[in-house]
């Protein structure tokens, strides 16, 4: 069936929920106000390209592109079967007005190189970008490809690129975005591509790829800004949007992402955000080994912030923080986690200073809701964080395991009542304050292990099978109490 586009753009409303509206998807610049930017503007269908998808459109694209050049496309189906390839340009511009590209299967592509458009390079970036208002039709079996690869200095615009079907030639993935300008500036807004790709393995590509396609990505050429607003990423077998550079910037706003491999969205650069995005993981198509909601490879400095992160089909964390990342703040923000061994947020040894500030955390597996491993790599402040569920304690006793030094819990909630023990927060930390904080848990709702320096104040623990409130293991150092309400007692075994 061939999906009109205006059928396919409310699907994609739909499923970003309050995230878009149909005025913000149809609120694209108008065609006046696009065309007063270029010295030339060429209507493809008057230079000869076919608007009903028979002939290739491309030899006529490679005619008419040049500098200074916006290139407009009627309503109609357009097929290519080879790439465009422009390096080295200055304001040049795609706009499509219910237009339809038509990629070629994998065996009848003109390859290896599997890009309807490849806009600059990483050693001749062009400037001035605009690429905007069409639907990508891969249905057809085998005719998943990379839509755009955009390597620009500056002022790079992508609009309302709705891909349909799944990406299934194991070719590269749909978007490549680069700003190689450290003041250069980019936006992404609306590239959707919801349906996901398969796995290498399982397209005419086998062999010549690992596991597969990633839904967007950024390179270390990227060293400017890049916002990516309101996209729509189904499950993809290497990653969902994976940006991996060293000095840039990466604000994600908005958004969908599902199910892809390796994590729904996965960030590494000098600093970035993600803020009011969506990411669910209720289905493991790929089979991996697993599926990060989002994951923080490296970098100076991330903030999270009215995230929505919901697992029913737990493989992977809700959020990783790996070692290579200096600080990272959580805020506003809600995560549910099924059945299952993944933990809530996980902070690694070495990861930096952290701040989780109002979240909401629902686990019902035997895992950690908040899991922080380390010494001295930086305090880590929980303030105002509510951990419910019905998680067991069968592999992992507490909702909350702290590790490392110098951390501070201040105003949480902690509702823990599954079986096996269940408790609610361990410190092995050194200097570490409890404070303003409530615990319900089945087993033990306090327990220092190993600990020194440490403040309890103005908390109320209570063992639903009336254990002690709080345990001090022998190995401890000393402990303050201060103003707390404890009907279960204190089991001090030093």
């Amino acid at each position: 069936m061939r999906f009109g586009r205006r059928s396919y753009l409310k699907g994609c409303v739909v499923g970003l929920g309050s995230t878009l509206s149909v005025a913000g998807v149809a609120g694209a610049q108008s065609a006046e106000q696009n065309e007063q930017q270029y010295g030339t503007v060429i209507d493809v269908v008057e230079a000869g390209a076919d608007d009903e998808g028979d002939e290739s459109i491309t030899p006529v694209l490679r005619e008419h592109v040049d500098d200074d050049t916006l290139l407009t496309f009627p309503p109609g189906r357009y097929y290519m079967d080879e790439q465009l390839r422009l390096t080295g340009f200055e304001n040049v511009g795609f706009v499509g007005e219910d237009a339809t590209l038509v990629p070629a299967t994998y065996h009848e592509f003109d390859g290896p190189q599997y890009r309807l458009f490849r806009m600059g390079t990483s050693n001749t970036p062009g400037r001035e970008l605009r690429f905007e208002g069409f639907d990508i039709d891969q249905t057809a079996s085998d005719t998943g490809i990379r839509v755009l690869s955009a390597v620009v200095e500056d002022g790079l615009v992508v609009r309302n690129v709705f891909i349909r079907g799944v990406h299934d030639s194991g070719t590269w993935g749909p978007g490549w975005f680069d700003i190689t300008d450290p003041d250069g500036r980019g936006l992404v807004e609306r590239f959707c591509a919801a349906d996901g790709g398969l796995h290498v393995d399982d397209t005419p590509n086998a062999g010549n790829m690992w596991r597969g396609p990633t839904g967007i990505g950024v390179d270390p050429n990227h060293r400017g800004t890049l916002v990516f607003d309101g996209c729509v990423l189904g499950g993809f077998p290497g990653t969902g949007l994976y940006a991996s550079n060293e000095t840039g910037r990466i604000d994600v706003d908005g958004g969908r992402f599902r199910n892809s491999g390796t994590a729904s969205i996965r960030l590494g650069g000098a600093t970035g955000t993600i803020r009011d995005a969506t990411i669910v993981v209720d289905e493991n198509p790929h089979d991996s080994n697993g599926q990060h909601a989002i994951r923080l490879d490296h970098g100076d400095q991330f903030a999270l912030e009215g995230i929505s992160i919901d697992i029913p089909q737990p493989n992977g964390d809700a959020i990783r923080i790996m070692n290579g990342v200096d600080t990272t703040s959580i805020v506003n923000s809600e995560i549910s986690v099924a059945d299952g061994l993944n933990n809530g947020i996980r902070i690694d040894p070495e990861a930096g200073a952290t701040a989780i500030q109002d979240v909401d955390i629902e686990i019902d597996g035997s895992a950690n809701a908040v899991q922080i491993h380390g010494q001295d790599a930086g305090a880590v402040d929980l303030q105002d964080v509510r951990i419910t569920g019905d998680a067991d304690g069968s592999t992992m006793r507490h909702a909350i395991l702290c590790t490392r030094n110098g951390c501070r819990f201040d105003g949480l909630s902690v509702e823990q009542h599954g079986p096996n023990k269940r408790r609610g927060i361990e410190l092995r930390g050194d200097d570490a304050a409890v404070v303003n904080s409530e615990f319900t848990t089945t087993h033990t709702p306090i327990v220092v292990n190993g600990a020194d320096d440490v403040t309890i104040e103005n908390c109320y623990a209570n063992s639903v099978i009336d254990k002690s409130s709080l345990t001090i293991i022998s190995n401890s150092g000393s402990v303050s109490l201060a103003n707390n309400e404890f009907p279960d007692g204190v089991r001090d075994t030093r």
